[in-house]
């Protein structure tokens, strides 16, 4: 399936070398643009470190500083978290370069993440019907939204409250919290991308809906297992605080009723648009 293929129903077909030569341009141009975007980071070197990797490790982050205000103004003093103890260090001698290069190899895939989505869009929308064309526009736009605002979100939220926890969790005050730079950046990656995913919800419904796989009155039936499941998986991407937990939970819970909404609508366009071909049939047969 390659931009230049005509829609289904129209003489002209692809043989199946003619399909891998497009996928291969489309994996090809994905892959210069994550190559562009880790040198971009790689040559970033001291805002991709000091201001975005190891910012969470340092009491004026963001994210620290909005607790401590909130704190403040309910009277929770203890939400404010005016220090982080713990010494991140390398024990390896490539270490620091090693983790430089995947680092913005990293950086790079999450980056080129809207442009790759949309050559794989390319690749798979040309061998949509007219109509499923018609019913997908937009969604590169919003994946790219909602990885955009998980990945944030995992960012400034997930992975703070993660690493304040355990980094500062102690089974006796004369153990110092020294933490392995590869075990810290892996704990801050799982945070954000995992959530990114996670975010992804309302267009995995979406498009299940669309194929008919899924029905708002299922999402309404299995809620209380949904509910289970979201509770899982906020317990797998946070730290055991049950603070964390509930701060994950909550947008999670909100993207599933909104999916609910979503497959509403959607089952309404089908309902809608069998109605009018039923009438039509029934006019042409008349």
């Amino acid at each position: 399936m390659n931009t230049d293929q005509p829609n289904l129903g129209e003489v002209h077909e692809m043989s199946f070398i003619d399909h891998l030569e497009a996928l291969r341009w489309h994996i090809i141009r994905s892959a210069i643009s994550i190559v562009i975007f880790a040198t971009a980071a790689f040559f970033a070197k001291d805002f991709l470190f000091h201001d975005l990797i190891l910012g969470p490790s340092r009491a004026d982050f963001w994210t620290y500083r909005m607790f401590c205000k909130f704190g403040q103004w309910i009277g929770a003093p203890d939400l404010c978290m005016d220090k982080v103890g713990f010494i991140i260090q390398n024990r390896e001698m490539s270490g620091q370069l090693t983790m430089h290069i995947s680092t913005s190899f990293m950086v790079g895939l999450v980056l080129a993440f809207p442009y790759t989505f949309w050559e794989i869009w390319r690749f798979i929308k040309p061998g949509l019907y007219p109509h499923e064309q018609k019913n997908s526009q937009g969604a590169v736009f919003f994946v790219s939204v909602l990885f955009a605002l998980g990945l944030m979100f995992g960012y400034y939220i997930a992975a703070p409250l993660s690493i304040n926890f355990l980094a500062s969790y102690t089974v006796d005050p004369t153990i110092e919290n020294q933490i392995d730079l590869q075990s810290y950046l892996s704990t801050l990656t799982t945070m954000s991308i995992s959530t990114a995913f996670v975010f992804e919800l309302p267009m995995i419904v979406f498009f299940l809906a669309k194929a008919g796989l899924i029905t708002p009155e299922i999402m309404r039936l299995y809620r209380k297992h949904a509910i289970v499941v979201i509770l899982i998986i906020a317990a797998v991407i946070t730290p055991p605080d049950i603070s964390a937990q509930i701060i994950v939970t909550i947008p999670i819970l909100i993207l599933y009723e909104l999916s609910i909404n979503i497959a509403r609508v959607v089952a309404r366009s089908r309902t809608a648009t069998l109605n009018a071909q039923l009438a039509e049939n029934n006019g042409v047969s008349s």
